[in-house]
């Protein structure tokens, strides 16, 4: 169901005993597919326990196989989740601390790319579906982690996957970067609340990441695109999204709070203006108008213009 290597690079290119998660337990949201995996398997290989929430079951099982396979089994766990959804954000959660014993890292990452289109072919319904997973998923995480770290008493580390669209006005759909930018607001006031809880809250800005959310079903095109998108000549893959999760994740980063980290090869140096790139599907001289659903399994709602 995807089209990435069944090992990831990250377990080819780590030492052998690498362990700066070892004793942690993380909830990666939307981790059957694209960044998420990718940075379920590096957890994994860390030495952390991972619980998996995402909405498609058919690539959480694909995972679930591919972890025992690695060596790994008893060490992730898959839940169907809605983020959406407060029952099922909190449920997720809690499973971890039913089946490890504790929770350290929450890693807010589910996503779809939503509405697109011209803002003024933009129904209510687009508008409400993508800031429900993209805005409202993550605030649930933070205030469910948080309530779970908090009674912990130690301490523990929030990421909340944003975007480079957050940071500009031609970088993504409009109501995507809208999402994306409440994103980076929510992690720096939820990083100033929960500071004396010794919980840090950081966001992480990709840039174009070659992953089945993005690709479509045509992955060499979109590499092909996304190699000549940015000033660094290779597409961001899922690993270059992982590492940088690792690094919030882990005590390395004991003193970042509140951080909004891009990873986008120089996209956003250079100037992402995506309009004039993959003019198909943003802004007013876009083809098409509705709903995308990433890897969620559902079928995109879309209209021809």
């Amino acid at each position: 169901m995807t089209n990435e290597k069944t090992t990831s690079q990250a377990t080819q290119s780590l030492p052998e005993g690498s362990t700066r998660l070892a004793g942690k337990t993380a909830v990666i949201t939307g981790g059957a597919s694209g960044m998420g995996r990718s940075t379920a398997l590096r957890f994994l290989i860390e030495g952390a326990n991972v619980v998996v929430a995402d909405f498609n079951q058919i690539t959480g099982a694909a995972l679930m196989q591919e972890a025992e396979n690695l060596g790994f089994a008893g060490r992730l766990v898959f839940v169907a989740t809605d983020v959406a959804l407060e029952r099922d954000v909190e449920a997720a959660l809690a499973l971890a601390v039913d089946t490890y014993g504790q929770l350290d890292i929450v890693f807010n990452n589910a996503g779809v790319g939503g509405a697109i289109g011209p803002l003024t072919e933009t129904t209510t319904a687009s508008w409400d579906y993508t800031m429900d997973v993209l805005a409202k998923g993550v605030f649930l995480g933070i205030k469910h982690a948080a309530r779970l770290m908090r009674d912990q008493g130690r301490g523990g580390s929030i990421i909340n996957t944003a975007s480079i669209a957050a940071l500009s006005g031609d970088a993504g759909p409009l109501v995507y970067s809208a999402a994306k930018a409440a994103v980076v607001s929510m992690t720096k006031s939820a990083a100033v609340e929960l500071a004396p809880d010794r919980i840090r809250v950081n966001a992480i800005c990709p840039g174009f990441i070659a992953t089945p959310l993005a690709d479509g079903g045509k992955p060499e095109k979109t590499r092909e695109i996304f190699s000549r998108s940015q000033p660094w000549p290779e597409y961001g893959q899922g690993d270059h999204i992982a590492g940088a999760a690792l690094f919030f994740a882990s005590d390395d980063s004991i003193f970042v709070t509140g951080d909004a980290l891009v990873v986008d090869g120089g996209l956003t140096a250079a100037g992402p203006e995506l309009s004039r790139k993959m003019p198909r599907t943003s802004g007013r001289n876009s083809k098409f108008a509705g709903i995308t659903k990433g890897s969620t399994g559902e079928a995109p709602e879309l209209k021809t213009l």
